[in-house]
């Protein structure tokens, strides 16, 4: 039985929670939070606590909170020699504190509180300082049915990068995309066949094979027109990057967009 603690009550701690809870070789000795209110409807399920000096001992503590809040958590910690990781996929494992054994423990994936997630479809990337403690991370993951990755810092944090290209810029285009059918009153529901094919076919193929549309096809009158369309500036500046830079992956030479605002 693996014992743990969990310190921080945010998505990704909330989704960490329910699926050790699952799991048949992890216990949950405590959860920790500074706000306990936070953790009130999981009371009876769990020892909540919202003071560090409470903290019993376990297997391994940990932290997943707000990147900027990690170095201090970890400094407050009213023990030495035990092993504590964070989530996150910028942070060096460094910025836990020395007087602890440390590691990361990084879930790959976007969470919401309230959005289900099968956790055992979610990539766990593992780091260690001690090679004694990584067989005990790999556990922890693989007993969440989670496949895990040995990654170093460097890996880590270029993955993490990755990450926002595929994740949170992709959103933000959904959301461009949601304005500007609201705008004309058009369902945004129709684009959701499009965004899961999307998604689906680069799992068989590579994103460069998988690119479609007027950028590629170097389609001059289309592009014209859909700029013509945008009426918000901010619009037609991700429009022009994107087509830019869809042209030259694609080998399509031609001038390069100039930023202006063609309302004017």
């Amino acid at each position: 039985m693996i014992t743990v603690i969990i310190i921080g009550a945010g998505n990704v701690a909330t989704h960490l929670y329910k699926a050790f809870r699952q799991a048949e070789t992890i216990s949950i000795v405590q959860w920790y939070n500074r706000d306990i209110r936070k953790l009130a409807m999981h009371q009876s399920d769990v020892e909540t606590i919202d003071d560090l000096s409470l903290l019993k001992p376990a297997d391994v503590y940990i932290i997943a909170v707000s990147d900027d809040a990690i170095a201090k958590i970890s400094e407050k910690l009213p023990f030495e020699d035990r092993f504590v990781v964070h989530t996150s996929g910028s942070v060096s494992v460094y910025d836990i504190d020395q007087k602890n054994r440390r590691g990361v423990f990084y879930p790959l994936q976007t969470f919401s509180k309230d959005v289900p997630l099968p956790m055992e479809t979610v990539p766990i990337c593992l780091e260690t300082i001690g090679k004694k403690d990584a067989p005990l991370l790999k556990k922890l993951g693989e007993s969440i049915g989670c496949k895990t990755y040995k990654v170093n810092s460097d890996q880590r944090r270029t993955l993490h990068l990755a990450a926002v290209f595929v994740n949170n810029f992709t959103n933000q285009l959904y959301r461009v995309a949601h304005e500007i059918t609201e705008a004309e009153g058009v369902e945004f529901d129709i684009l959701k066949p499009l965004i899961l094919e999307t998604a689906n076919k680069v799992q068989n193929i590579s994103p460069y094979l998988a690119q479609t549309g007027p950028a590629k096809r170097n389609d001059k009158k289309t592009i014209k027109k859909h700029l013509k369309l945008l009426e918000s500036e901010q619009h037609q500046a991700i429009y022009k990057l994107l087509t830019s830079a869809i042209k030259q992956t694609q080998g399509v030479t031609n001038k390069p967009f100039k930023h202006t605002n063609l309302n004017t």
